[in-house]
């Protein structure tokens, strides 16, 4: 099946080859973990390692695998099977046994050839992310890393993209290298439209944080150049700069015409020092 769709063109593909089952007993023991395993991919290997009583396959042909990669030209997404679905998870043993796996593997893939990037969490608390991040770097031979969030609160159903993004902005300033954006249905539903949009611009405003906090040279400079653009009430400026120009736009289109900050009118204290 890898093969097949391999043959398709495939850019990346994620596969859990890190999950054993000795990290799959741990995240299922009722005293190990809160939330067990969240993962699509971690849970159907581990019913299918239980019920076989076999190691995980795609850990056991891992060569295989590399073999139709670098065929293929694919690129391994290293999943995060055993990744925290909760808070109170992350950073127990099921999750970095699973870690310590995909740094060996993400270090034989780079030496055969491949392509590989490692899957990170998850559910985080905000003042565990740094060192999550900056541990999983460290045990991954500072291999590339994609973090779902991660997000740093359990309890915001509807807003998860707002919880995700702060722990993106986190995780950007602490070497995370690839963000993948959560929409307001996660944990929900499935995602309408709108929830994607606003998914994505929600991580792009992570990404612009997190370097901004870095001091990369365009983040800081987009922050400059906008902050001059609102000094001189240049609002075409300020649309052309923003991440979301469309909702710029819209929350202005009433207000076209007029010079200053509609939330202060003729109080605005841009206009009153500038005059």
């Amino acid at each position: 099946e890898v093969e097949k769709e391999a043959e398709q063109g495939v850019d990346f593909m994620t596969l859990h080859c890190g999950l054993t089952r000795r990290g799959a007993d741990w995240a299922t023991a009722e005293d190990e973990r809160l939330l067990g395993i969240v993962s699509r991919g971690g849970s159907i290997l581990a019913r299918w390692m239980r019920d076989h009583d076999e190691e995980n396959p795609l850990l056991t042909n891992y060569d295989r695998l590399l073999e139709i990669c670098l065929k293929h030209n694919v690129t391994l997404s290293l999943g995060d099977g055993l990744r925290p679905g909760a808070g109170a998870d992350a950073g127990d043993a099921a999750q970095w046994e699973e870690v310590l796996v995909l740094g060996k593997l993400a270090k034989r893939a780079h030496e055969y050839g491949v392509q590989a990037m490692i899957e990170g969490p998850g559910h985080v608390p905000m003042n565990l992310v740094e060192t999550q991040i900056r541990g999983i770097k460290a045990a991954t031979y500072n291999a590339p890393l994609y973090v779902l969030g991660p997000l740093v609160t359990d309890s915001a159903p509807g807003y998860d993209h707002i919880a995700g993004a702060i722990g993106g902005a986190i995780a950007v300033m602490n070497g995370v290298d690839f963000l993948c954006y959560l929409t307001p249905a996660e944990h929900l539903t499935l995602p309408e439209i709108d929830d994607v949009w606003n998914g994505v611009k929600a991580s792009l405003v992570a990404a612009q944080c997190g370097e901004v906090g870095m001091g990369r040279k365009d983040a800081v400079q987009r922050d400059r150049d906008i902050s001059i653009a609102r000094k001189e009430l240049d609002w075409d400026r300020i649309a052309e700069l923003a991440i979301d120009p469309a909702l710029a736009c819209a929350r202005r289109k009433d207000h076209k015409d007029e010079k200053e900050c509609a939330m202060c009118g003729k109080f605005c204290a841009v206009r009153m020092l500038s005059e």
